[in-house]
């Protein structure tokens, strides 16, 4: 008996020295990490603060002193960049092309996962790979053939073929991160709601669609990065000024002047560019954290 006994108090002795090994390897891992997303969040916050800061000051004031507060905050700058510039006027642009885009990629692209994802059917498969196989495809090798069907079209330098393309290279992303949160969901929940007489319309959009809606948020997020910067595309096929992107404008506007640019406007076009993805990152941060703790727990 007492053998027994001093067997287990030595096997709690043992796992009672082995806890506080465990509780410094736990520190030492916290604190390598909590110090790398420091530093990553400096190498982010320093360049974004600075181009604040570089908006609101003349470009005299930005080669002199880069890093101090401007003497008198030129507010003007954001006037120049938005009337001057034409800032405003690619801004809108961007907005209608990559607004409309988004809801077209998205609901053509749950629908598109939800099938292939719930139904089997001959070619679904095939299908699915096509999609994936569209992810492979380099943007730059489509350019040329681009150019030449929208001109069949009649549709290049205008804005809806540009939103054709938008959606086109949008899609594959959309369907393949979709079909996974699809094919996670409970099929009893689909049978109950066909049960009490929903079709397979008011299934997906009532029931199947709410349940995926971390997974739509963090794809949003994803392609509206991808759309808003887009810049290859654009420079290619949307050639007219009046219909140019905040891309083009901005990279006209920095070279347009010569050895004469604005910088404090340029800073301040550029600060324009960057407000509404962070906007749309704020709204949408809550939807992909849930998005990334649920495939965690899949």
């Amino acid at each position: 008996m007492s053998l027994k006994l001093s067997k287990k108090s030595s096997n709690a002795l043992g796992h009672v020295e082995r806890k506080p090994q465990e509780a410094k390897a736990d520190k030492v891992v916290a604190g390598v990490s909590h110090t790398m997303l420091a530093l990553w969040s400096l190498l982010v916050l320093i360049p974004l603060a600075w181009t604040l800061l570089s908006s609101f000051k003349t470009t005299k004031e930005i080669f002199a002193s880069p890093f101090s507060f401007p003497d008198v905050w030129q507010f003007q700058n954001y006037i120049n960049a938005w009337n001057t510039a034409g800032i405003g006027n690619y801004f809108l642009n961007t907005v209608i092309v990559v607004g409309c885009a988004l809801v077209i990629v998205m609901v053509l692209g749950a629908m598109c996962a939800y099938v292939l994802a719930r139904y089997v059917f001959p070619g679904s498969r095939t299908i699915y790979y096509l999609m994936l196989a569209g992810l492979t495809f380099p943007v730059f090798l489509a350019i040329v053939p681009l150019f030449f069907i929208l001109k069949n079209m009649g549709l290049l330098n205008t804005l809806p073929g540009l939103i054709i393309v938008y959606v086109a290279f949008a899609l594959p992303f959309t369907v393949f991160f979709l079909f996974s949160f699809f094919k996670a969901l409970p099929s009893e929940i689909a049978e109950a709601a066909q049960i009490d007489g929903a079709g397979e319309w008011r299934t997906f959009f009532q029931v199947m669609l709410p349940m995926a809606r971390p997974g739509l948020a963090s794809v949003l997020i994803f392609n509206f990065l991808g759309l808003w910067n887009q810049y290859l595309i654009p420079v290619a096929i949307n050639t007219k000024n009046e219909n140019w992107v905040l891309s083009q404008g901005i990279a006209a506007f920095a070279g347009q002047m010569g050895y004469a640019v604005d910088f404090g406007a340029l800073f301040a076009a550029a600060i324009i560019v960057v407000v509404p993805v962070l906007i749309v990152y704020v709204i949408f941060q809550r939807q992909l954290q849930g998005s990334v703790s649920a495939g965690t727990m899949k």
